[in-house]
């Protein structure tokens, strides 16, 4: 059975709910003020707890941020009266699951308990898990409990053991190269060869010399014969960095190779046989490059057997606190340091939307960790500084940024407007989460 904890300083308020919630099987405990609440809610006696937003001397941030420093795991739902919107948004940068809007119906208020329980019971899987998949999985590089990344580490426990052609898509910095490791690893080819290549970083001439192999006197310089890397990695993995910035003509010829699983050495005629799995990844959308003609649509239908798409990290800030703690103690260890970082910091980092995803944070604290004076990070060493506006620049109101700015609010309010002031359905219009869309409406200071 459940545990719930409602803290709420109006009597009326928390007999009613814990009536509906006892009602419906939960075992319901009731704090009266916010400091009972921040002193129950620390023991971790509890799997969901509600809070009022206004109470006394100690609110409902205070209890949020009481329970999450001792009790991450243990599930937070604000309760908010009409007009407090903006602070339950702050609440959930907080690490809030949730917020629901007094009056609430009994059957809003168990939907919200539902989901939180399930998220908790998930977290609370790959918590047990954590130390068997990093040993068994190899996981150790892939950091983070958001319901994003399991379905991540998911779906490569279960496409690893087959020897299904992989496509990984996302921004560059997501991690793609971590998880075509880990899904290698995972393989029946572990023991043998993980071959990456950045298909951006070699002209199509070096490339196909590389991948194919060359003939003695093929082209000037080809003194020997040469293996190519597809041979190198028979019966292992061939992992393709950049698939989409090939040319149509090499990608003909990778599709042949895939295809009928050989290679032909360049100025040779006759194939050679290779076993090799392939993963493929890119940062680019492949369906608008197939449009574009600068990508084969039957290369695309061989590389899309099974496909990740990686979320970008100002979707997953929930992994930050995770994330910081890996890299702090990666680079603490690297440079004989012991760094800490100072408490504005992961609320600061909430509030970026990381256009580098997890290298750009990873870059943050490494230089952080090198170059601070006294040991512990503050939000200024992080977080990127404005540029002193150069002589002779637009006046303000026509920088970039602030252009950036005018375009989302302006995108934003009219989305709300069509939307009759729903949230979801705005995030939907706009195609973000919905979590996104309130930390773009706090930052430009939106309220609807």
């Amino acid at each position: 059975m459940a545990k719930l904890l409602i803290v709420d300083d109006q009597r009326n308020m928390r007999t009613t709910l814990a009536m509906m919630l006892r009602g419906a099987a939960f075992e319901v405990d009731e704090a009266e003020n916010g400091e009972a609440g921040c002193e129950r809610g620390a023991t971790g006696a509890y799997d969901v707890i509600l809070t009022d937003l206004r109470m006394g001397s100690k609110d409902g941030i205070d209890v949020l941020r009481a329970v999450k420093e001792s009790q991450p795991t243990t599930e937070v739902i604000v309760m908010t009266a009409y007009g407090t919107i903006e602070s339950a948004v702050e609440a959930m940068r907080f690490g809030a699951f949730d917020y629901i809007q007094k009056p609430f119906t009994e059957q809003e208020l168990l939907v919200k308990v539902g989901k939180a329980l399930d998220n908790r019971r998930l977290a609370g899987e790959v918590a047990l898990l954590a130390t068997e998949f990093k040993d068994r999985y190899k996981f150790e590089n892939i950091v983070g409990r958001s319901r994003s990344i399991r379905e991540v580490l998911g779906r490569i426990v279960r496409i690893a053991p087959t020897d299904a052609i992989v496509l990984i898509t996302g921004e560059s910095g997501t991690g793609k190269e971590l998880v075509a490791k880990a899904i290698h690893a995972n393989s029946k080819r572990a023991d043998r060869m993980f071959v990456p290549i950045n298909c951006a970083a070699i002209t199509d001439t070096l490339l196909e010399s590389e991948l194919f192999g060359h003939a003695k006197g093929a082209f000037t310089g080809a003194i020997n014969a040469r293996k190519g890397l597809f041979e190198e990695a028979d019966g292992g993995t061939f992992f393709f960095d950049e698939i989409a910035e090939t040319s149509l003509t090499f990608q003909a010829k990778l599709l042949r190779a895939i295809q009928e699983n050989e290679v032909r050495r360049v100025g040779e005629n006759r194939p050679i046989q290779v076993n090799v799995r392939i993963i493929a990844a890119t940062n680019q959308d492949l369906l608008t490059a197939i449009a574009e003609k600068r990508f084969r649509q039957d290369l695309y239908y061989r590389l899309n057997v099974a496909r990740f798409q990686l979320p970008a990290l100002r979707e997953r800030h929930e992994d930050l606190p995770d994330l910081l703690s890996y890299f702090l103690d990666k680079y603490n260890r690297k440079m004989g340091t012991k760094t800490r970082l100072d408490e504005g910091v992961l609320e600061a980092l909430s509030t970026y939307d990381f256009p580098g995803n997890i290298r750009e944070l990873e870059h943050m604290i490494e230089q952080a960790v090198a170059l601070v004076q006294d040991g512990i990070i503050t939000r200024d060493d992080v977080m990127p500084q404005p540029e002193e506006p150069a002589r002779g620049s637009r006046p303000p109101g026509h920088t970039l940024s602030e252009i950036v700015d005018g375009a989302e609010r302006q995108a934003i309010e009219t989305a709300l407007r069509e939307s009759d002031g729903s949230r979801e359905k705005a995030a939907d219009l706009l195609r973000i989460s919905a979590t996104t869309l309130w930390r773009k409406m706090t930052r430009l200071g939106i309220t609807y």
